[in-house]
């Protein structure tokens, strides 16, 4: 095994877990998962730890905002208590706003389903990038963190490997092309390879982890 595998190998061995996981997110090519997934990118991509994120995701899927439809007729406030119990605090009532508006977009032009987002972008990933930050609040950074995820379900977005995901493999001291990351990746799936880099990138712990195991 070259060394850049075995880097590879111990990196998602050890940290190879999506953030749709982490979050409880039974990720499926369905409206209701894709749903959360969108919901889940949009609290990610804030300046904000990821672990309040996470908890955020939970907060409004225990808080029976786990669609568009329930996400649109939740009133304002309602929105706002439970990013606040999510510990989403700094951007508790921009937020809000926007997964209404976000919620109603849906609703409105796709039908409540992402497939139908997917299906207008007709296998075009910049189209399917661009058509994400359609929904407010959702800038270039969440619509990468939505497809590095959804390339579990959507094959033609893999291997997405963005800007994040590469600068971890620079940490890592591997190479940063995505074809030759998927290849030394083997029989890992896009995605948890994808995750895996992006948590090196943005803990140093991480990287040095993967390094020492892999001496």
């Amino acid at each position: 095994m070259s060394d850049d595998k075995r880097v590879v190998w111990e990196l998602v061995r050890a940290h190879g877990r999506t953030f749709a996981e982490e979050a409880g997110i039974p990720l499926k090519d369905t409206p209701q998962p894709l749903y959360r997934l969108l919901v889940l990118s949009l609290l990610l991509s804030a300046r904000i730890r990821g672990s309040i994120a996470l908890d955020t995701a939970r907060a409004l899927y225990e808080a029976g905002l786990r669609d568009p439809r329930r996400m649109a007729d939740a009133d304002w406030q309602e929105r706002v208590d439970a990013l606040g119990r999510g510990g989403y605090r700094r951007y508790d009532e921009r937020t809000a706003t926007q997964l209404g508006d976000g919620a109603e977009l849906l609703t409105e032009r796709w039908g409540g389903d992402l497939r139908r987002l997917r299906k207008e972008a007709d296998g075009d990933v910049a189209e399917l990038r661009r058509l994400l930050q359609e929904f407010p609040g959702m800038g270039p950074a969440g619509a990468d963190i939505f497809l590095r995820e959804a390339q579990r379900v959507w094959p033609e977005v893999a291997p997405y490997l963005d800007g994040k995901a590469l600068s971890g493999a620079q940490r890592l001291g591997l190479p940063k092309a995505p074809d030759r990351l998927a290849d030394l990746a083997g029989n890992t799936e896009p995605a948890v390879l994808a995750a895996a880099l992006v948590r090196a990138a943005v803990d140093k712990e991480v990287a040095e982890d993967s390094l020492r195991r892999a001496a």
